[in-house]
């Protein structure tokens, strides 16, 4: 989504810190800032970041400070995708889960939910869920998700440039 967001025209907020590898090819997006929200009281760096986009997990949404306003795009994976992605990942840094797939599943469903839950009850956010799995399952998906994300943005993106890199290729934990 942060490809299709840049290519789309929005300027992405990345540091460059974790670059590409073996698990992410085309790299990740992140701002390390984005880690200290759970334990910096100091999140003024967020309004040099209006009109850009800013890759926050769903762990971390909780923390933004409820003065400013958040278009939040919540991107919804397969869970079992989700797990085999996590477990390469792992592999590839010679680690692994104390956790089994079944409680790792739950604690996923469970986190997911009371995010949704905060979400819908915490009035800066606006939200726009999107299917990675259509988003990457093809060209249609692709552009039908551009063509949301575009309408939700304020319709200014160049969608069919936000759906030509959707490269199915990368799509490798498939369920």
């Amino acid at each position: 989504m942060m490809q299709m967001l840049e290519v789309g025209g929005i300027e992405v907020r990345s540091d460059g810190l974790r670059t590409a590898d073996e698990g992410n090819l085309r790299g990740y997006y992140e701002l390390e800032r984005v880690k200290t929200l759970e334990t910096d009281a100091d999140a003024s760096w967020l309004r040099d970041a209006r009109g850009k986009a800013v890759k926050i997990i769903a762990f971390l949404l909780r923390h933004l400070p409820e003065n400013l306003n958040y278009r939040v795009i919540f991107m919804h994976r397969n869970l079992d995708e989700v797990l085999d992605s996590q477990a390469k990942l792992l592999a590839l840094r010679g680690e692994t889960s104390e956790t089994d797939d079944a409680r790792m599943r739950e604690l996923f469903e469970r986190h997911l939910a009371g995010t949704q839950r905060m979400l819908d009850a915490r009035s800066c956010f606006e939200v726009l869920d999107v299917d990675f799995n259509e988003t990457v399952a093809d060209a249609t998906g692709a552009t039908r998700q551009a063509a949301r994300v575009n309408r939700f943005l304020g319709g200014r993106l160049d969608v069919q440039g936000m759906a030509s890199v959707v490269n199915q290729e990368l799509y490798r934990s498939r369920v």
